[in-house]
């Protein structure tokens, strides 16, 4: 299996809210900056998407474990958790970098979408492949 990179994520202080930690949007674009390093890293991005071989998101989700503060360095590791016919979901755990804490699990979904014709589509083989080889059968953790 090939890993995928972490991603390192520097908590700036408008990231946080009122109560002092990260607010829970910002989690979805710390989650949304893992996602477009992966398909950046595996040459699936946005260069080689057109109107007929694109991707959407199609759902995401974050469950909220420890909290995270201004000035903390955060580290996000993403793997393939599945992989579909259509569509595809993508593991991603944040941990505080210093102690190691897990402080978030997010999940998100992604389906291989037609514009032209506005479907969805089969996951193309090329990604497919790439996928496949990204992919810990058994590792997945349930949320």
């Amino acid at each position: 299996m090939k890993t995928i990179p972490d991603v390192d994520v520097y908590v700036r202080f408008c990231e946080t809210d009122a109560g002092g930690h990260v607010s829970n949007t910002s989690y979805f674009c710390y989650l949304e900056e893992a996602r477009t390093k992966f398909f950046t890293d595996i040459h699936f991005g946005f260069e080689q998407a057109d109107e007929e071989n694109s991707f959407i998101l199609a759902r995401t989700e974050c469950d909220f474990i420890a909290q995270a503060y201004a000035a903390q360095t955060l580290t996000i590791k993403s793997r393939v958790e599945h992989i579909g016919t259509k569509s595809f979901t993508l593991l991603h755990e944040i941990y505080e970098k210093g102690m190691g804490t897990l402080i978030a699990r997010g999940r998100a979904v992604v389906v291989c979408f037609n514009f032209r014709e506005q479907k969805s589509v089969e996951i193309y083989p090329e990604l497919r492949q790439i996928l496949q080889e990204h992919t810990d059968t058994g590792s997945a953790q349930e949320v």
